[in-house]
């Protein structure tokens, strides 16, 4: 074969194995795309980064993503056990607060996932600490810092005693972003075990009478009182939202034997429940 005719051959061959090289490498992705970092807790040997949509923790349903990195080698670890324990700290006492397990998040490779429920904060934002736990390839690390939680515009959570002598928290976890129209309303509902433990309470039922208190109390049609969803441990039903505005979500909690442990009737002469949350679109 003539050299005029191999000189294109294997400039051919050459740049198909270049492109096929090129196209075969993984793209870096940014796990945390989208979220905000709130805050860094270091020890020795990592950093522990926090993050959400927001940028901060405040009262009510926090959903948070953890990386940890390798202060050594800036990489990002991908094989934690993780747990954590939120504390605030009282002028005579100290108590913790609803929070999740932490799980890899889906489709990721070093974000992990988790919530915790902050029911109360200071003026200032302070009283809170937050201690991660994790665990690489067999060996124990801790991580612990002072964190500011501020305090929500509107009511989206609500610690109470109920008529059965327990302390309860139900706090709105969704949806996101309302609309006029139907909402899939979500609730978790906890139950003070002791200050440390507040494990979810399954079987129970919340009744659900929106109001609107700047336009006569109005309510609005085709709403369902909120019962438990097993698969996602929080109480679902659907709001119907007429109008943007300010509303009242006015609750009633019944237990499992269907008594009634907190909350009223609306009425003209009790305008709203005693067991309620807010919200404005």
């Amino acid at each position: 074969m003539k050299l005029k005719y191999i000189l294109p051959i294997l400039f051919t061959a050459l740049f198909t194995v270049s492109c096929s090289s090129d196209d075969d490498t993984d793209p870096i992705i940014n796990e945390v795309e989208g979220l905000f970092k709130i805050q860094e807790l270091t020890n020795d040997t990592h950093t522990v980064e926090l993050f959400n949509t927001a940028g901060e923790f405040e009262t009510g349903y926090n959903e948070i993503s953890i990386r940890i990195k390798d202060i050594v080698t800036n990489d990002y670890v991908e094989n934690a056990s993780i747990s954590w324990m939120p504390m605030m700290q009282m002028p005579t006492m100290q108590h913790s607060c609803p929070k999740s397990v932490i799980y890899k998040g889906a489709g990721k490779k070093t974000v992990y996932t988790g919530f915790i429920v902050y029911q109360m904060t200071n003026p200032d934002g302070s009283g809170w600490t937050l201690k991660v736990d994790y665990t690489i390839d067999g060996v124990d690390y801790s991580a612990i810092s002072d964190i500011v939680v501020t305090q929500s515009e509107y009511q989206n959570v609500s610690s109470f005693m109920g008529a059965d002598g327990q302390r309860y928290i139900v706090a709105m976890e969704g949806p996101t972003d309302f609309k006029i129209g139907n909402n899939n309303l979500k609730i978790g509902l906890f139950k003070m075990e002791t200050m440390f433990s507040f494990p979810v309470v399954e079987a129970y039922k919340l009744t659900l009478d929106p109001r609107m208190p700047g336009m006569g109390n109005h309510s609005s049609p085709n709403n369902t009182d909120l019962t438990f969803n097993m698969a996602d441990k929080r109480y679902e039903g659907n709001l119907s939202l007429t109008m943007t505005g300010y509303w009242v979500l006015n609750l009633k909690l019944f237990d499992a034997n269907d008594e009634l442990l907190k909350g009223e009737n609306v009425t003209e002469e009790h305008p709203k429940s005693s067991l309620y949350l807010e919200l404005e679109f």
